[in-house]
Parts: structure tokens; sequence; C-alpha cells
């Protein structure tokens, strides 16, 4: 993390701005927490399963791909596969050309769940997107 050295004043109108912005970034994580419970899967595996779909050009990615989306160790990953894969929402295989790299995809199941919580996600950011976009705005003045 990168921390500028120039102190803002003590009463400025900035630390409110930021303080803003942060509460409806979290107010949004909430929702989104919420919405993965509702649908009987954790928060990370939500994500889990984005970063999957997600991820660009792509619709197969290997586990150390996974790791650094989540920002999780490969071992970490493995694990939350391994959960993903109980549930059947991911699948994994051996790659063919490198038999040590591991690649997970969604199932149709995983891509049904995901599909619906990204729909109830994007209501949230309609919802949302104009207050985040203004508390964005004036956190950078």
């Amino acid at each position: 993390m990168r921390m500028r050295s120039a102190s803002l004043p003590a009463a400025s109108p900035d630390y409110a701005a930021l303080a803003a912005f942060r509460y409806a970034l979290r107010r949004f994580l909430s929702f989104s927490a919420a919405a993965a419970r509702e649908a009987g899967i954790s928060a990370s595996q939500h994500q889990a399963l984005l970063a999957i779909k997600g991820f660009p050009g792509k619709e197969v990615i290997s586990v150390g791909e996974l790791a650094e989306r989540l920002d999780l160790r490969h071992h970490s990953a493995v694990g939350m596969v391994d959960r993903l894969v109980r549930r059947r929402l991911v699948r994994r295989d051996r790659d063919s050309a490198d038999r040590r790299r591991v690649r997970v995809s969604l199932t149709h199941r995983g891509e049904a769940l995901l599909q619906g919580l990204s729909a109830a996600h994007r209501d949230e950011l309609r919802r949302l997107g104009p207050e985040l976009r203004r508390l964005l705005l004036e956190s950078a003045k």
C-alpha cells in the first residue's frame, strides 16, 4: 500500500467524504454477504464463483489464478475448490498440457447460482450507484 505523505487538515471535508464512501462500500459488501448466505453459500464462495466466471478471456482457470484473484495462499484456494466441488458448484480437472496444474470451471449448478446472485447484485448496484458515484467524486476532490 502506498500512502501519501501530505496530511489532511483536521477539519477537512475530505474525511467526511472518504468516510461516507467507505460506509457505502461496507453496506454493499454487507448486502453481498447476506445475498450469498440466502443462496446457501458463503461470501467467499460467491467471490470464488465470480472470480472463475469473470476471469478475463477464460472459462477455465488454474487454482493458482483463483488464489491470486482471491488474494489467498495456494493451499487455501485448494480448500475453497474442494468445498465448491463437494457442493457441485465447480469441477476440477488436470491440465492436459501440464498434469501438475489443476483447472477449475463452473458447473451448470454453479452457473445458475451465480446468475441469480449476479442479478441481485446488479439491482443493488443500480440502487446504490448514484450515491457511490457522488461519493467517489467528492472523495476524489
